[in-house]
């Protein structure tokens, strides 16, 4: 039996909502909206099925078109419409946890973070717990609106997530911070801007980079 194999045949069969949030507010570079239908077609539903998975596939949330707005704030663009969306999303996530149902997020820019988070963070939150995150990406995604060179609320989830603002998306569902900093662990960064470091090591957020994964592995 080969390793894959043995992974495959070890997975625990779930309840699993498929949610999909093509969202592409957050930054300037077009496409990323039809994630959600991308994957689907690939065959994610189908696969998940082959695992022993129970799938239901929960639709898209409502996201504004760009054309159709103004982008705001210049140094947080499209922020009202990208926290309405957080918001409708965080929503859903509270309810497919509630159904005991595990959510798969398919995105979308990276602002789609921030509902998520909010959401199964305040799921557990009622229930007097808190969460823990790995941050994968090849950017740690904590900029605010002051330090962001670009404008481009996908460079700031992680910061909303930290409390660290912008304040509309830090403040989804009412509370802030959704994670603790010491419960947070970003995984695989290779561009960093000066003040993100910054306010990295002010949250004391631990941090592992593509260097350190080249050099000691993951395990």
């Amino acid at each position: 039996m080969t390793p894959t194999t043995a992974s495959f045949s070890s997975v625990i069969p779930k309840k699993i909502r498929v949610i999909g949030v093509p969202l592409d507010l957050g930054q300037s570079r077009r496409g990323v909206d039809m994630g959600p239908s991308a994957v689907r077609v690939a065959g994610l539903e189908a696969r998940l099925e082959a695992l022993g998975h129970v799938v239901e596939d929960g639709g898209n949330v409502s996201v504004a078109i760009a054309e159709q707005k103004k982008e705001g704030h210049p140094h947080a663009k499209y922020l009202k419409e990208i926290t309405a969306t957080c918001v409708k999303h965080a929503e859903l996530m509270i309810k497919t946890l509630e159904s005991g149902k595990v959510p798969i997020v398919l995105g979308g820019d990276h602002s789609v973070a921030a509902g998520t988070v909010a959401g199964v963070a305040e799921f557990y939150r009622r229930q007097n717990q808190k969460i823990g995150l790995i941050w994968i990406d090849a950017h740690s995604d904590i900029n605010t609106p002051e330090s962001s060179p670009s404008g481009n609320v996908h460079g700031m989830p992680l910061a909303a997530i930290m409390g660290l603002g912008p304040p509309e998306l830090a403040n989804i569902l009412n509370f802030s911070p959704k994670v603790s900093p010491e419960n947070c662990v970003v995984v695989g960064v290779r561009d960093i801007d000066a003040v993100e470091k910054e306010n990295i090591r002010k949250a004391g957020i631990e941090v592992f980079t593509m260097r350190d994964i080249d050099e000691r592995g993951m395990r």
